[in-house]
């Protein structure tokens, strides 16, 4: 079997760059504090935690993969954006 063989579906692509972009913007969340942008990724990071949640709940009917894959995005963002090791 090649490489090219295998078919990934263009739904769990799309399901994977928003998780991605999630996880993106938790980190850039966490990097603005203190600088001039910090409202504008905080509000960046909420809005990415609402989609993803939502996404979670959505993902459901593709399998426990895809809304387990969800879940652990959320959650990983939920802890880039509140754990502080200082």
């Amino acid at each position: 079997m090649s490489l090219f063989a295998l078919a990934v579906s263009p739904l769990l692509c799309t399901l994977g760059v928003i998780q991605v972009i999630g996880i993106a913007a938790a980190a850039s969340a966490r990097l603005a504090e203190g600088t001039r942008y910090e409202r504008g990724g905080q509000w960046l990071c909420l809005l990415s935690l609402v989609v993803v949640g939502g996404l979670c709940g959505w993902s459901l009917q593709f399998g426990p993969g895809s809304s387990a894959a969800c879940a652990v995005t959320l959650t990983l963002m939920t802890l880039i954006a509140i754990v502080d090791f200082q």
